[in-house]
């Protein structure tokens, strides 16, 4: 019988005091929103249901006379600091990203359908003969302390994440692509061969191969300037802590920044070197928000736009007549992930060890993705605001989402069957499986903190893992705060068996740079012949014929789901709250609202309380 909101509720309270109980009792509760978190703008599409584009407008009008400049105030929801990292090449989580893309260094602008075009900064020509692609700037864009962007600041970005000392996550597969990246990363080349300044204004890029993937950012193409009159100078391995990065980055965007309150705030100011022209907003103020206070902030008319809002909070402002609230299918997809392997930070490599893992029985895997109860959480916590993911490709990407991917549905007696069928029994009769040895199974599970629903989401998930036998337990037995949960992800620490993440792809769906073998976004660990292929392929030179790549896309998509290193969990709506002072402002993604920052405007002096 399918469970109503208020028996789920009851049963998950029953299981928070099981967990208080077994933690001793003493500690403030903790939250997490594995949903919301996203290292790789990677980002990283998620509609939330067959005919979710209707469920939401993606622009609002506001008619009114326009006030004179303003400050937009803006708040991200978040229950811990953020990061601060200021630069495209080292940055590491969503947050960091959504705050950088009031200043943006972008080079491209793409069109509805994220190819590409050459409204930007920069254009893009692509040999494919030649396996070379062209990107030349403007010759008119100054950054934001006047200095002019040169073709050197569009090659700095490669210099860096190529280097021996780079500390970021984006020397990849992808990356690697480039010719002399290889050779200059292990210090046997001063520089990248493959890049070749042609004049003042353009660079020539040299690549082993292409795809299609180049005309969406990928291939190894680099899509950010970096500002090497300011930063060239400081040594790569000192750069992520430089004032040049926390501080006081120039920037090409609308705005530059004013003011940083480390992990609180950033407020932003209109710049007036701006290529685009002069923003008629005076500034922006972007402020961290706890997610326990967003809904009263909002109803009182604290903020204008509200960036990462958890659709768990949707009741509590859904009546609100001071705001219009907007949505769109997200470039998203929330995963459970388990390790099977480690990242040899030597050899650059992913090292799988199946035999090795306590993860490495593949039924197990598949088993506790069928224990998982997700479609009632998506229901009941968020409101149908997300739903059950079938593959790690989200249909917005509709030319290789596969739709007819089974995934891992709701199905206990299914699990429970694959469980016994590989040797996990209850020995001891006290209600929890024993491994194929017989000796006891604890898996620990990493998940991270965020609003207090998730406190009870996560509690729910490990009853269902009980339920069929499986002893799950929480990691340093509580959630983990945002960012040391990242680290230790990364570092593949000892105490997490399975974790919780998710990803925003991008504008480009390809799995390269999260997938591959030499990528250190593959948390997993979990590489094999057939999974490099299948990732080659879709960004293969034969993948200009768009059939071949879908079918290539498909392979990967149902290896993915055969073998069970990632489990797909929810795709997601993205929604963003407005209020009624903001005028003429987009949130589709054929007109994003990043490339009209400085045509912003307010129709009043504060924003409208509810």
């Amino acid at each position: 019988m399918k469970k109503t909101k208020w028996s789920l509720v009851a049963l998950l309270l029953s299981v928070l005091l099981v967990l208080a109980a077994c933690s001793g009792g003493d500690e403030e509760p903790t939250t997490e929103e594995p949903e919301e978190t996203s290292t790789e703008d990677t980002t990283d599409g998620e509609p939330a249901g067959e005919d979710s584009g209707s469920l939401f407008e993606v622009a609002v009008t506001n008619e009114g006379e326009a006030i004179e400049g303003g400050t937009l105030q803006v708040a991200m929801v978040k229950d811990e600091p953020f990061q601060g990292i200021f630069n495209w090449e080292l940055y590491e989580d969503g947050y960091d990203a959504d705050l950088m893309e009031w200043m943006t260094n972008s080079l491209f602008e793409v069109d509805e359908n994220f190819m590409i075009t050459d409204e930007g900064i920069a254009t893009l020509e692509v040999d494919q003969e030649n396996n070379k692609a062209t990107v030349k700037i403007r010759e008119d864009v100054k950054w934001s302390d006047g200095e002019p962007l040169t073709i050197e600041d569009v090659i700095l970005p490669y210099h860096i994440i190529g280097h021996k000392d780079y500390t970021g996550v984006r020397y990849d597969t992808a990356f690697q692509n480039i010719i002399g990246a290889e050779e200059y990363h292990a210090g046997t080349a001063e520089t990248i061969s493959g890049l070749k300044q042609i004049d003042d204004y353009t660079l020539e890029i040299s690549f082993k191969q292409l795809s299609p993937s180049i005309f969406y950012g990928g291939d190894g193409l680099w899509t950010y300037a970096a500002p090497a009159h300011q930063i060239a100078d400081i040594p790569v391995g000192e750069l992520v802590e430089s004032d040049a990065v926390r501080k006081n980055p120039v920037s090409l965007g609308a705005f530059k920044i004013d003011k940083i309150v480390p992990g609180e705030s950033v407020s932003f100011v209109k710049n007036e070197n701006y290529w685009k022209g002069v923003p008629k907003l005076d500034g922006v103020v972007v402020k961290v928000v706890p997610s326990s206070s967003i809904s009263v902030a909002i109803e009182s008319g604290d903020y204008d736009i509200v960036q990462s809002f958890n659709a768990t909070k949707m009741p509590e402002i859904e009546n609100l007549e001071n705001i219009s609230i907007l949505g769109r299918p997200e470039l998203y997809y929330s995963y459970l992930g388990f390790k099977l392997g480690k990242f040899d930070t030597v050899e650059n490599k992913v090292v799988t060890d199946m035999e090795g893992s306590k993860m490495g029985n593949q039924q197990l895997r598949q088993a506790m993705g069928y224990a998982l109860d997700i479609e009632q959480v998506s229901e009941v916590f968020y409101n149908n605001l997300r739903e059950r993911a079938n593959s790690l490709i989200p249909p917005v990407f509709e030319a290789f989402y596969d739709e007819e991917l089974a995934g891992y549905t709701y199905d206990p007696e299914k699990a429970m069957a694959l469980l016994d069928e590989a040797g996990y029994e209850d020995v001891d009769g006290d209600g929890f499986r024993e491994d194929p040895n017989g000796e006891p199974l604890e898996i620990k599970l990493a998940s991270m903190s965020s609003d207090a629903t998730q406190e009870e989401i996560i509690a729910f998930y490990l009853q269902n893992w009980a339920d069929v036998g499986l002893n799950v337990t929480l990691t340093t037995g509580r959630l983990i705060e945002f960012n040391a949960f990242y680290d230790m992800v990364e570092a593949d620490d000892p105490e997490i068996d399975i974790y919780m993440g998710a990803w925003g792809t991008g504008t480009n769906p390809s799995p390269s740079g999260l997938y591959g073998e030499a990528d250190p976004f593959n948390y997993s660990r979990y590489t094999s012949e057939e999974l490099e292929t299948t990732v080659r392929a879709i960004d293969s030179p034969e993948a200009f014929d768009t059939e071949y790549r879908a079918d290539q896309f498909k392979a990967f998509q149902q290896h993915i789901e055969e073998v069970a290193n990632i489990i797909p969990m929810q795709f997601r709506y993205e929604i963003m709250p407005v209020n009624k002072r903001v005028k003429n402002f987009s949130f589709d993604y054929a007109d994003e609202y990043t490339s009209h920052l400085h045509e912003l405007e307010l129709v009043a002096e504060e924003p409208v309380a509810n």
